[in-house]
């Protein structure tokens, strides 16, 4: 049963982006629109919080007027679509940079590296681009990767080697190496694809919330998550208020507060945000 009062409170909700509030079609529900605007008038502040580069966010963010800064790389980055203002970014260590691209080249698997603007690729890694599931990322050939090992906020290492992904996963870990997060998983929508995310320890969406809030002097219990994948765990591990969609995963539908009824294509945010809405009505002895 949810508690009204809770609902009442909220001053920020954290969208999600591909599987919640986007369709599968890359569309933001006209409801979710509406209501976006309608909650606004009632205090309630709105971001994303998505595994994509910012560039590849801005334009949500641009349709629903978010000034509240935007959360992308799954935390490594919190920054300002509105005014540029820059809360926090997580770079890879120079050396770690390089490490991992001689390692991709002597196992023949494929690298990238991601900065706030772009991914950067060479002609050898030029398949990147059609191997990678970073929706809206801009991508850019470059001649070699010199002078772009710095500002680093993630390295994307692909391939179908399955075994030689996770042997380059393991070197990028501890004890081989200190201070960086090396994740390891199977495409979701390319088969047979293998893939290694490099990122700076420490950041995550669940950290990024943190981190944002404090700078919004706003309390984790006035908060609200939305999300459905599996990189969204760290957001439901905080104390925020943790919603489901109807097509989430297994994992995240236990750790949520309430599901939806509705999955992301039939806007299913909008059915919680219509509660929201109602919520702070009924505070404000208001109507319809």
């Amino acid at each position: 049963m949810i508690n009204k009062e809770n609902l009442s409170q909220l001053k920020l909700i954290v969208f999600d982006l591909d599987g919640t509030l986007l369709n599968d079609n890359g569309m933001v529900g006209n409801e979710t629109q509406k209501l976006v605007g309608e909650l606004k008038k009632h205090g309630v502040e709105f971001t994303l919080a998505s595994g994509r580069l910012q560039c590849a966010i801005t334009e949500y963010a641009s349709l629903l007027e978010l000034k509240t800064p935007l959360i992308s790389m799954d935390g490594a980055l919190i920054k300002s679509n509105f005014n540029g203002d820059t809360v926090f970014e997580s770079f890879v260590p120079e050396r770690y940079v390089k490490k991992a691209v001689k390692l991709a080249d002597k196992l023949f698997l494929k690298v990238a590296l991601c900065h706030d603007e772009a991914i950067f690729f060479t002609e050898y890694n030029s398949s990147i681009p059609n191997m990678l599931d970073k929706f809206g990322a801009e991508f850019r050939e470059v001649e070699s990767y010199e002078g772009l090992s710095k500002r680093v906020l993630e390295i994307v290492v692909a391939g179908e080697q399955n075994d030689s992904v996770k042997f380059l996963k393991s070197r990028m870990s501890f004890p081989y190496s200190f201070g960086i997060n090396a994740s390891y998983f199977k495409s979701h929508y390319h088969d047979g694809i293998y893939y290694s995310e490099i990122r700076k320890s420490g950041v995550s969406k669940g950290s990024g919330l943190e981190r944002l809030l404090r700078r919004m002097k706003i309390k984790i219990t006035e908060s609200a998550v939305i999300g459905d994948w599996y990189n969204d765990r760290s957001l439901f591990e905080t104390g925020a208020f943790k919603v489901a969609m109807a097509n989430a995963v297994p994992e995240i539908k236990r750790m949520a507060q309430y599901v939806t009824k509705r999955n992301n294509n039939e806007d299913g945010v909008a059915e919680f945000l219509e509660m929201v809405l109602r919520a702070k009505k009924d505070k404000n002895g208001l109507r319809g």
